[in-house]
């Protein structure tokens, strides 16, 4: 009984939350710099409903709309600058995790004259300007962490800026802005947000706190995957699916993730695969593997997804996901596996794997 949990972001929840608590930006600053995708923030009502907000709080801003999946170093200096040039008091992030992240790594840019390589390493002076997160998915939980994922092709895979003072101040959770998403971005991130509260169960990080979050997180989740209606997922289930990612997020900002994380990551640099995705098709031959060191953990979470055993949850997550037609060389295999062995969480783990550990999930997982 000895942990500790911080957890600074203020939450609103609820459709309409925008515009209702708007005043919790105004006491941010009068400038605000929006970062964005392309496209998304302006079908689904969220960049209206944020725009709404600050015209109410007569709070001037603008838009850097270039945010890519998996954004790169070059986009946040770009937004970086942008900030700068804007004077922003406060980034506002919206979308999915991609969007989010790039706010944070932005928030930074917008207050540090700094070099990539000193970004990613921490190497900065000025806190980041306040962040506050929108998000248009559930998965990634990037709204309660203090983690920024961006992509580094001098290290070929993505790579994580963790700082205390990316916590968003505040973050607004509104489902229906996720009524539109196709069925398979709404499986691929809340899979992404399941592998969250699935590897922060089952990390020597996790604490009675933490235990909590994960295990409600993966039986909201678990449920809707096996009762969702992809021609009609209701405004509730999405509010669910929501909430369920919201747990996940507040679970690995205590815990971090694990090697199904770093593992994955080189299944979307070099692959393409969505991160969602490629954490999904690791996850029951991980589970596996982790129940060799604690398989009383590995049960309850079995239980948790109202599976009977692991082979029901293979069953499950092939159900659900989109099938991958990929086979890897055993020059992929053990490059990916090298590559994923770098990752620092690896330590957490109650079992660390080995390489040949990391080869085995791969061709466990039938990428072979």
């Amino acid at each position: 009984m000895k942990f500790n949990f911080r957890m600074p972001t203020r939450i609103f929840f609820g459709q309409h939350c925008v515009t209702e608590h708007s005043g919790d930006m105004a006491v941010l600053g009068k400038r605000a710099l929006i970062v964005t995708g392309g496209s998304s923030s302006k079908k689904n009502g969220s960049l209206d409903d944020v725009i709404s907000a600050l015209n109410k709080e007569g709070i001037s801003y603008e838009i850097f709309d270039q945010v890519e999946q998996n954004p790169s170093l070059n986009t946040v200096y770009q937004g970086g600058g942008q900030a700068r040039k804007l004077q922003a008091d406060f980034i506002i992030g919206i979308g999915g995790g991609s969007p989010l992240d790039a706010a944070k790594a932005v928030a930074i840019l917008a207050v540090n004259d700094i070099t990539p390589e000193e970004l990613m390493a921490k190497n900065w002076v000025k806190d980041p300007l306040p962040v506050v997160a929108v998000p248009t998915t559930a998965g990634t939980g990037s709204e309660v962490t203090p983690y920024a994922v961006l992509t580094v092709d001098w290290a070929e895979t993505k790579l994580t800026i963790t700082g205390e003072k990316l916590f968003p101040v505040v973050s607004y959770l509104d489902g229906r802005y996720m009524l539109g998403l196709p069925w398979q971005v709404t499986v691929n991130t809340a899979v992404d947000a399941l592998s969250h509260s699935i590897e922060g169960y089952l990390t020597k990080r996790a604490t009675v706190i933490t235990d909590l979050l994960a295990l409600e997180s993966i039986g909201t989740i678990g449920r809707l995957l096996r009762t969702m209606d992809p021609q009609h997922i209701t405004i509730s289930q999405r509010e669910e699916l929501l909430y369920g990612s919201l747990l996940a997020g507040m679970v690995i900002a205590q815990t971090t993730t694990t090697f199904v994380h770093g593992l994955g990551y080189p299944l979307t640099y070099y692959k393409g695969l969505p991160h969602g995705l490629a954490n999904g098709i690791l996850l029951k031959s991980s589970l596996a593997f982790i129940a060799r060191a604690v398989p009383e953990r590995v049960q309850r979470v079995i239980e948790a997804l109202g599976c009977g055993d692991l082979q029901e949850v293979g069953e499950l997550l092939q159900r659900v996901l989109t099938p991958v037609q990929l086979k890897l060389t055993a020059e992929e295999l053990a490059f990916y596996a090298a590559k994923a062995m770098r990752s620092k969480n690896l330590a957490n783990c109650f079992q660390p794997p080995s390489a040949e550990d990391l080869q085995w999930i791969l061709a466990d997982s039938g990428l072979v």
